[in-house]
């Protein structure tokens, strides 16, 4: 046996340091994906709110339109909380609401460490299960196919809201200003504007649901409130 040859023993030394680091690097790699698979992992989800984090010019800008606003202020697929907390800052009773576990927790955490706990709430929910009636500045991260939301806002909201959109604008709603460029800006939208258009299509499909023997009427009506 070549065991307790000087060079036996470093081609096993060798052979188990591989091991070693292959396992380390191995485990490394795992505990990773597990660490990381919570923040990427709503893009997955059915609820189409994947985690990108706001960028400085983009939280700038959120505030900036709501700089003459006050009161309270959700954040719809709050991420890591960062909206959240900025207007904790500048006076808001704000809160949010995700459907990540991690993500909630990373949030209360920041938020104590930044001294704005007691302004700040974060919930973990489904946007779809939670009312939006009480909150008079709303901000979302939306992406294209968030269509169906404007009908739940519209429907919920206090006709002196306002609601920021990031990203990406509503595809029906008109907005009534807008700031910053390319992927940093926001559009501003007023709740009594989005409410008239709202009463405007119940109005126009009630009268076309009137119309004797018109194809497709009830459908007409029932999609303004689906």
């Amino acid at each position: 046996c070549n065991a307790g040859h000087p060079v036996g023993l470093l081609t096993a030394l060798r052979s188990r340091l591989g091991l070693l680091v292959t396992g380390v690097v191995g485990g490394s790699l795992v505990a990773l994906y597990a660490a990381a698979a919570p923040f990427v992992a709503p893009a997955l989800r059915k609820v189409c709110l994947p985690f990108v984090p706001a960028t400085s010019a983009q939280v700038e800008n959120v505030l900036k339109v709501l700089r003459a606003r006050s009161g309270t202020l959700v954040d719809i697929g709050s991420g890591d909380g960062r909206i959240v907390i900025a207007a904790a800052k500048h006076g808001f009773q704000a809160s949010g609401f995700e459907l990540n576990p991690w993500l909630v927790w990373y949030s209360r955490y920041k938020a104590w460490r930044e001294g704005v706990h007691r302004s700040t709430s974060f919930y973990i929910s489904d946007l779809w299960k939670v009312s939006f009636a009480q909150y008079s500045n709303v901000v979302i991260f939306g992406v294209p196919q968030m269509v169906s939301l404007e009908l739940k806002l519209a429907k919920e909201l206090p006709r002196t809201a306002k609601v920021v959109a990031c990203r990406f604008p509503f595809p029906t709603w008109v907005p009534e200003r807008t700031a910053g460029e390319g992927i940093d800006t926001v559009w501003v939208y007023d709740t009594r504007t989005f409410k008239s258009h709202l009463q405007q299509e119940v109005t126009r499909n009630t009268q076309i649901l009137a119309v004797p023997g018109k194809p497709g009427a009830v459908n007409n009506v029932c999609s303004v409130f689906r």
